[in-house]
Formats: structure tokens, C-alpha cells, sequence
């Protein structure tokens, strides 16, 4: 079991619960799931450039990512419904605390002047989004390898009714939020 989820189970639990005055263990907010969005826009050209980031998606997240495809048509952007356009990843359990461990230990402090990440990415129900401009913060990827340099979306979805609570979860976490 991962350090994160034991560190969830025993202190974090404790600590929500007397911050927030919970009646009940089932009451406490926890992490749900992790979605990694990556979204392609020159696939649309190039199907290869669509495979090379789907090949670091994988590794990254460690678990097969999907395509996406457009919804709908759109002439100015060249776009036709059903083309894929980019590609996810939704991570649970076990792989969810091991992604979220590297990215907050390993991955967001190699970014260049980095100072935290933006502390109003909450979306008012307990979910929290945080866009990277690029894919080789992560150790797993080669930067010798790397065709060009992609940026990605991480959507944090909790249990938490309100952003106040989402924020605590996370930062109980270690997500390194801006002061």
C-alpha cells in the first residue's frame, strides 16, 4: 500500500475531522479519482504526433490512456466530429496516491520558477484543476526522446462538498499551494 494512502487512513482523517467537526469517519472528504487530459491540436495533421503523446501519457500515468475524439464539427478549426483529437487518462486507487506522490514530490518542483500552484483552481463543488505547459517535469520521460514539448490537464476530483474542504484535503497532501 502506498505512503500516501496509509498517511490518508491514519493522520489526515483525524485531522479533517477536527478541523471540520465531522460526526461520522464517512463524513471526511477523500480523493476519488485523478484525470489526465491531454488534448492535441496538431493530430489533426499528423496522426503520429497523436501516438507520442498518447506513448507519454502511458508513461507517465504507468496505465493505457484513451482517445478523445471531437464532439462536433468545426470548419475554422478544420475539425470534423469523431476525429481524435487527444487523449485520457482516469486514475484510481493504488496508482492514483502513486501519481499524485510523484507529481507533488518529484514532478512540480522541477518546474521552472516554480512557486506554487494557483490556490483558486477549485470549480465550487471540491474539485480542483492545474494545468502543466509541459511533459518533461515528469522523471519518467526522456527529454532526449521528447518530438515536442506537450502540456497536459489534471483534474483532482474529490468527495468534498465545498472548496474549503478540497483545498484542506490537498494540502494535507502536500500540494504545494501559492501563499
Amino acid at each position: 500500500m502506498s505512503r500516501l494512502k496509509d498517511q490518508y487512513k491514519n493522520e489526515i482523517v483525524d485531522a479533517m475531522m477536527k478541523k471540520f467537526g465531522y460526526k461520522n469517519i464517512m463524513q471526511v472528504p477523500k480523493l476519488d479519482k485523478i484525470v489526465v487530459n491531454m488534448g492535441v491540436g496538431e493530430a489533426k495533421e499528423n496522426a503520429k504526433v497523436l501516438e507520442s503523446a498518447v506513448k507519454d501519457m502511458e508513461t507517465i500515468t504507468g496505465q493505457k490512456a484513451i482517445l478523445t475524439k471531437a464532439k462536433k464539427s468545426v470548419a475554422n478549426f478544420k475539425i470534423r466530429e469523431g476525429m481524435a483529437i487527444g487523449c485520457k487518462t482516469t486514475l484510481r486507487g493504488e496508482k492514483m496516491y502513486e501519481f499524485l506522490d510523484r507529481l507533488v514530490n518529484l514532478a512540480l518542483p522541477r518546474v521552472r520558477d516554480f512557486r506554487g500552484v494557483n490556490p483558486n483552481s477549485f470549480d465550487g463543488r471540491g474539485n480542483y484543476s492545474l494545468g502543466i505547459k509541459e511533459q518533461i517535469i515528469f522523471p519518467e520521460i526522456e527529454y532526449d526522446k521528447v518530438d515536442k514539448v506537450r502540456g497536459m490537464d489534471i483534474i483532482f476530483v474529490t468527495t468534498a462538498k465545498t472548496d474549503e474542504e478540497a483545498r484542506e484535503l490537498l494540502t494535507m497532501f502536500n500540494m504545494p499551494f501559492e501563499k
